[in-house]
């Protein structure tokens, strides 16, 4: 058996795991990322990159067929689903190989296998014809995550189908049960909706994506009623009543007392995600539902191993997996770091509207104990928004009363995902709500919609009346009345 010797190792070469062996690289250490399959990890390969190459395609197709509400005439709008599919392995294809680059650029050894580390300082590699011992000093486990099913529901790929399997589909189904309403979930909704498929979304809580601020929820639902898409929220799959007949799938749906059948060709389960840590089960590692438990500088309970991305739970997003991936290469580099702030963490979802949003929800602040003051600035009559023709949502502004704190940032609406940088940085920064508003933003522009929502929880927005200068301005009309008898 070979065996090779470095300062750090990371397991897994996704968005956790390359980054880190970059920064690590700069930093002088010998450094090996192991992978199984291809780096670039579920992200690239099965998740951000290409179900957003899809839904960029599907809001094409979607444009091209409305062009008339612009002026513009365009007949025999179709799709080819094949042509899609191939844009989106060309763009995959393309950022697989930028990766590879950059690793052989910056020396970084690349090793392929599965990786089983079951010992101290050593993870053995094979990749089916060689078997090799890596010792480090060093590891980091970055072995990210899967999707996750429900008790009784079995996934078969077929006809109830995981995200992953959804990404290989060579053509889209006539109908589709989608059961969870998290990103995931109506991301698929959306994306399925703009290529004529009949879309029905089940999730257990009260609204839509449930971990946003309420008002979010309940405009997106609001918005995929509109589009055609069967919303039923507060509501239970029965797994055991699942049957797969010809051509379709049936599944009771329970709202209270109430029990539906309702039937598809596909069932999409879209319930969150779970840590694969079967490589490292041997270790001895402490977890907590499921993930590796972290302390400073994401180092585990095992002298000289750390744990970052998915494998630790929290927010499973790529940029949150990268970042922690940076702060344990530093730590390990002996350099000065300082604890990731997950509050000003953006989260973006690309669904149509798209969602972006940072912080705490106006509901989340006021069970911390927070005097809030929150303001919100619709689309629907702002100047950018009309001339693109997407008026559905609004920037929403939650803050300390007392401070001016920004304690959170909610954005619906179009470009919602790019526009949530800016309350990001405000975040990092420790702006106020007051100096968000006052930073002069270019006009006309959607993210004037932040600026007016920043702007309004102070009770001086430009392009808006706050309730209560409603009451004042019917107030005033009154007693002019009355002062003209």
């Amino acid at each position: 058996m070979a065996e090779e010797h470095y300062l750090t190792v990371i397991l897994g070469g996704g968005p956790a795991g390359y980054p880190a062996a970059i920064r690590a690289a700069q930093l002088g250490q010998k450094v090996a990322v192991i992978e199984r399959d291809k780096v670039g990890g579920v992200c690239l390969h099965r998740g951000c990159i290409p179900t957003k190459a899809l839904l960029e395609s599907a809001e094409v197709y979607h444009m091209a067929s409305n062009s008339q509400d612009f002026g513009v005439t365009a007949s025999e709008v179709s799709y080819s689903y094949p042509d899609i599919i191939n844009r989106k392995t060309k763009i995959v294809d393309q950022l697989h190989k930028g990766i590879e680059f950059l690793l052989q650029s910056n020396n970084v050894t690349l090793i392929k296998g599965e990786g089983i580390a079951t010992t101290s300082n050593s993870v053995t590699v094979s990749d089916g014809s060689e078997t090799r011992e890596i010792k480090y000093e060093n590891l980091i486990i970055a072995t990210g995550s899967r999707p996750k099913s429900l008790p009784e529901l079995n996934i078969d790929g077929e006809h109830v189908l995981s995200s992953d399997h959804a990404l290989s589909l060579d053509r889209v189904p006539k109908s589709i049960i989608i059961v969870g309403a998290g990103a995931v979930g109506v991301e698929f909704a959306s994306l399925y909706n703009d290529l004529g498929v009949d879309v029905t979304i089940v999730e257990l809580m009260p609204t839509l994506v449930p971990l946003e601020d309420r008002d979010v929820g309940q405009v997106l639902a609001r918005s995929f009623v509109r589009r055609g898409i069967k919303v039923l929220t507060g509501t239970k799959t029965d797994p055991e009543s699942l049957k797969i007949g010809e051509g379709q799938v049936q599944i009771d749906i329970l709202q209270g007392e109430k029990r539906e059948t309702i039937s598809a060709e596909k069932v999409l389960v879209a319930v969150g995600r779970e840590a694969i840590l079967d490589s490292v089960k041997d270790l001895g590692l402490e977890t907590e539902r499921g993930y590796i438990k972290v302390g400073p500088n994401m180092r585990t309970n095992k002298q000289g191993v750390y744990a970052v991305g998915d494998a630790i739970g929290g927010y499973l997003l790529a940029h949150v997996a990268t970042a922690e991936g940076h702060q344990a290469v530093e730590a390990i580099a002996g350099e000065r770091t300082k604890p990731i702030d997950y509050n000003r963490v953006p989260r973006c979802t690309y669904c149509r509207p798209q969602i972006g949003s940072m912080g705490m929800s106006e509901q989340e602040a006021k069970d911390k104990g927070h005097s809030v003051k929150s303001a919100r600035y619709s689309f629907q009559s702002h100047g950018r928004a009309l001339i693109a023709g997407q008026t559905e949502g609004f920037a929403k502004v939650v803050s300390d009363e007392e401070t001016g704190e920004i304690l959170g940032v909610h954005i619906i609406g179009p470009s919602a995902t790019e526009l949530i940088a800016e309350a990001a940085l405000g975040k990092y920064l420790e702006a106020t709500s007051l100096e968000l508003g006052l930073s002069i933003h270019a006009h006309p522009t959607l993210s004037e919609a932040v600026m007016e929502a920043a702007l309004a929880v102070e009770g001086r927005p430009v392009h808006m009346v706050l309730p209560s200068a409603r009451i004042s301005a019917r107030t005033l009309r009154k007693n002019e009345l009355d002062t003209l008898g």
